[in-house]
């Protein structure tokens, strides 16, 4: 893996910062921590191991406070935490390093696109003072890939030499595209990516800001499904949880709540009926405890439903498997003559539209604070995430190259959802 992070150039400025807890400019942390034998561990190191930069003040920066402009763009669907790391790039930027000019542009990607005229906001720490109480973004956003070219000529008509974009998947590809292109022209702009995701699906980031917010409230839909489920005789309580490819939050929240006894993710396979399937097992547990509460990824069981082409991002656009699992269910237990009550219930633009709670705010803070020393630092091309519970640089090129997943087979997380839940590891029909 290429873990190598880009600059632009010599660092000569003193950081006006004065913290004095600045870092060496060779400061990394290692991608590998666990070895299956104490044995292993020397051998290992004797050879390269993959490194990953960390994140933090440096002695020395590469822009001048004085001449910079700072731009902020946030993409995407919506997360709990965008505002809070609006709110704290403006306030590193403008207190500890001195920036004045910081441009908000609106409506995600179109905001870079001139012909839109969705004219950029100037933003100053009055005017985002309190915003990180507040859901959503003050930006807005959109869906959707813009022309790099055009969207470097705005930021260069705007004088921007640090570019910050708040997203997932989608927008980190696109900062890549700003990046390469401003490469291509020797356009000194500095593009520093702040992965946002609910899902927390980006490669070679332990966690992205918002997914703490999204499994504390998606507790309280299982909660209520739950509570419905024991409310009535053979009662059936079905959740259905964002996470398009990455069964993460389904996962967290099942173990969080311990009152989910089925979990349905992308990563993992079912049947609905045969020997050992999803629905007579269902039954079983109805049968002999009287109520069932049931977790769905909205990505999982996609074999099941038809998708209808692709969104503005270019990403698939999912068929209902909440709804459709919904009617199976129902379906099911009518031709099994087995009385049954089910409670539906998809908290999903509840869920990504909240503020974000204290853990989720204290992470966005750190996330801009380095985003900041390293935008002014004249790194480019990079994204700031985690580690090993160290802050660290990554190449966007990297993070976007494949998306992280929860492998049911390897991961520990999973094995604890199967203990948790009492369901068996394989829900596939043994008898064909």
């Amino acid at each position: 893996m290429n873990t190598k992070i880009e600059s632009l150039g010599k660092r000569t400025i003193p950081n006006p910062t004065k913290s004095g807890d600045y870092l060496s400019e060779n400061a990394v942390v290692t991608f590998e921590t666990m070895f299956a034998d104490s044995k292993m561990v020397g051998p290992h190191f004797q050879k390269q191991p993959t490194l990953l930069e960390q994140a933090g003040a440096l002695e020395k920066i590469y822009f001048d406070p004085r001449w910079v402009s700072a731009g902020i763009v946030t993409c995407g669907g919506l997360c709990p935490g965008i505002n809070d790391v609006i709110r704290v790039l403006v306030m590193e930027l403008h207190y500890h390093y001195g920036v004045r000019r910081i441009l908000g542009f609106r409506y995600g990607y179109q905001g870079l696109v001139k012909s839109y005229g969705h004219h950029p906001h100037e933003l100053t720490p009055d005017s985002v003072d309190d915003i990180q109480h507040m859901g959503g973004t003050i930006l807005s956003s959109s869906r959707g890939p813009q022309d790099p070219g055009e969207m470097l000529d705005y930021l260069q008509e705007c004088g921007i030499n640090i570019l910050f974009c708040i997203g997932g998947d989608g927008t980190l590809r696109g900062a890549l595209a700003i990046h390469e292109e401003a490469k291509r022209r020797g356009q000194k702009i500095a593009v520093i990516g702040i992965p946002k995701t609910i899902d927390n699906d980006i490669y070679m980031v332990q966690k992205t800001f918002g997914f703490s917010t999204a499994f504390s409230k998606s507790l309280e839909a299982v909660t209520c499904a739950h509570t419905e489920a024991k409310g009535t005789y053979n009662g059936i309580g079905l959740v259905k949880l964002m996470g398009r490819h990455s069964g993460f939050i389904a996962a967290n929240t099942a173990l969080a709540s311990g009152d989910a006894n089925f979990v349905l993710i992308p990563e993992q396979d079912f049947d609905l009926e045969g020997e050992g399937a999803f629905l007579p097992l269902l039954k079983q547990r109805l049968l002999a405890r009287k109520h069932a509460v049931i977790i769905v990824a909205e990505g999982a069981g996609q074999k099941y439903v038809t998708t209808t082409g692709t969104d503005a991002s270019g990403n698939t656009r999912l068929g209902n498997i909440g709804l459709f699992l919904k009617e199976k269910i129902i379906e099911y237990f009518k031709k099994e003559k087995v009385p049954a009550s089910l409670k539906y219930i998809d908290p999903s633009y509840i869920i990504r539209s909240v503020p974000a709670n204290p853990d989720d705010s204290v992470f966005c803070r750190f996330l801009a604070q380095y985003a900041v020393h390293a935008g002014m630092a004249g790194k480019t091309g990079m994204l700031v995430g985690m580690w090993n519970n160290i802050f660290t640089h990554v190449p966007i090129e990297l993070a976007t190259s494949q998306r992280k997943v929860l492998n049911p087979e390897t991961n520990k997380l999973w094995q604890a959802v199967i203990e948790s839940t009492g369901q068996p590891f394989s829900m596939k029909d043994r008898s064909s």
